[in-house]
Order: structure tokens, then sequence, then C-alpha cells
């Protein structure tokens, strides 16, 4: 196989990177991340601390896309999760039109293109299952009706460390939707003291964000992503480590074979955003950790910090025997 350059893609990649890193400094590898899910198709799971950015990832995000002919941004909607939220309040709901006599369903915040559940883990159980079709199939049911959402639609849902109070912890069928779970983390000191020294016009450019890809440019690129090319012995690779998480002996519960698909799309979205047309193995090495991990079960602590490296070390090791051309 000829391997090519795809400039025109990188340039529309850099471009959208560039307009959110002038929002949120120092984070260029999350933002990498992020729109990798993106172009996968997927979704993604963010724990941090509060006032690290998040929010304003996703805003930055969504103003940098344009979602018509008269220069509107995609529509994003942001869900405070709380402990007294519920279904409905994300779903929407029937109300009584008194002028037709007849009930009207009136749209949820998930009817939308990027959606921010901010604080996931703080609502309870039956509103986080809320979101599942939705992220799953891209539609909702409500009574006998089903509802199709946005044709893009992406979420960004965001949770708190597992250990503060208040939380509920996502079951693995809802972690197992996200196609990739980050840590977004405090910036670096040199970073930080530039946002302190020019936090009001960092501010001003969320407002002033370029569109820089369409929703058709944005198709088109999901549509290249999935084309790039993954040498079959990167594929056996993955086959092996999904398999081996599950025999794994600090591993209760191992990866599914949805893991295993995730993997693969979200590999060939970050060989694109680096501006090839193809997987090479250093991707499995940078992207296998935050697809995987949040969809194993640990039997211990000191199991979960070793147990999904040492097997992708393995296989790593063998990738690099077979010097795949």
């Amino acid at each position: 196989m000829d391997y090519i350059e795809v400039t025109s893609n990188e340039n529309k990649i850099q471009n959208l990177i560039h307009e959110i890193s002038s929002v949120i400094r120092g984070k260029k590898d999350q933002i990498e991340k992020v729109i990798c899910c993106v172009l996968a198709g997927g979704h993604i799971l963010i724990e941090d601390n509060p006032g690290t950015g998040k929010t304003l990832l996703a805003r930055s995000l969504a103003h940098a896309i344009s979602g018509n002919k008269d220069g509107q941004s995609v529509q994003f909607k942001r869900v405070q999760f709380t402990p007294d939220l519920l279904p409905m309040d994300l779903l929407g709901t029937h109300i009584y039109d008194e002028a037709h006599h007849e009930f009207i369903f009136k749209k949820g915040p998930l009817f939308c293109n990027v959606l921010l559940a901010d604080e996931i883990n703080r609502a309870s159980p039956k509103v986080q299952s809320a979101l599942l079709e939705a992220m799953a199939e891209n539609q909702i049911s409500i009574g006998d009706k089903t509802y199709i959402l946005e044709h893009f639609f992406f979420t960004i849902a965001t949770q708190n460390p597992i250990d503060m109070e208040g939380t509920y912890p996502l079951p693995s069928a809802q972690l197992d939707r996200f196609y990739m779970k980050i840590y977004f983390g405090y910036v670096d000191e040199a970073s930080e003291l530039e946002i302190y020294e020019n936090y009001t016009q960092i501010h001003k450019n969320l407002n002033t964000i370029n569109q820089v890809l369409s929703l058709e440019e944005l198709n088109n690129l999901k549509a290249a992503a999935e084309a790039v090319y993954i040498h079959p012995e990167l594929i056996k690779s993955i086959n092996t480590l999904i398999r081996s998480t599950r025999s794994h002996p600090d591993i209760r519960l191992g990866a599914s074979t949805r893991s295993g698909i995730a993997l693969i799309k979200c590999l060939k979205a970050f060989a694109l955003i680096k501006n090839r047309n193809y997987v090479i193995e250093d991707d499995l090495a940078q992207i296998a950790q935050v697809v995987l991990d949040h969809r194993l079960i640990y039997k211990n602590k000191e199991g979960q910090t070793k147990a999904l490296n040492q097997l992708l070390q393995t296989e790593l090791k063998r990738l690099s025997q077979l010097k795949i051309q």
C-alpha cells in the first residue's frame, strides 16, 4: 500500500485545534483526544476537579463549528447534573397546547449538537441512564414514540473524582458508551501564569472564535478517519489485548468487543489528526489506555495501575519485533 500525506485534512484539523487552544491554554494533548472522539463518532468522559477548563473546552468546540449557511455555530447545551435532576429534564416532556387542545412534545436539551453533561456523577443512576440510548443510538424513546437526535451529536461528560462527597459511580454499561476517559489536570506553571496575565483577553477569545469547520466538512473528516488504513498485525494485537484483559489475574471484568471496535475507530481518527492515512504502533501506545482503562473493573488498586499497561507493553514489544512497514 502507498502511504500518502493528508495535508488538506490536517489543515482543517489543525485550524480547529488552534481555535480551541486560543481559549484553552496548555492543553493540546487533551484537545486532540476530544477531537479524536469527535472524528471517531464517539463521546468522551473527563474526570477532574472543578475549575480546570472543561466547560470552556466544550463551548469552544461548538463555537468553532458552523451549523448552517447563516453562519450560526452548532447548537451547544450545558446541563448541570444534580441529585434532583429528572430524566424529563434531559429528554423533554409533553405539555398541553390549549390552542390546539392537544399535548405536544417540548424537546429537552439532548436535542443539540454538543452536549456538556456537567458533573454527571452527581445525578441519580436513573438520570444517568437516560443518556444511554442517546449516546448509543442517537435517538431517544418517550412512550411509544422515538425521536431522532441531530446527526452530529457529541457528548462531553465531566465527573468529579469518585471519592468526592455526593457522587454516584457510573455503571459499567454507561462507561462503555464513552470512547475515552481522560483527565484534564492543571496546566503547567508557564501556562497558568499566562492565563493569570491575560484572562480577560482569553475570555474574549471565546466570543471571537472563528468557525473553521462546517458540518459537511466535519462529516468528510469522519469519513476520512474511517478510511484510514490499519495493518492486520495491529488488528491482531488489538484482539489479543482485548481478550487478555478477560483473563488477567488483576482484572475482574475485562474489555468487551465494543471496546475493541472503539479502539480501532479512535486509532484511525488519531492517525488522521497526526496527518497520516495509516495507523502506527505509537498510536496504539498513546490511545489504548484512555480507551480501555475506564471499561475495566480491577480487583484492587495496585492492579489498576499495572495490569493494562503490562498487557499493552507485551503487544507493543511484539509489534516492534515485526517491524511493520
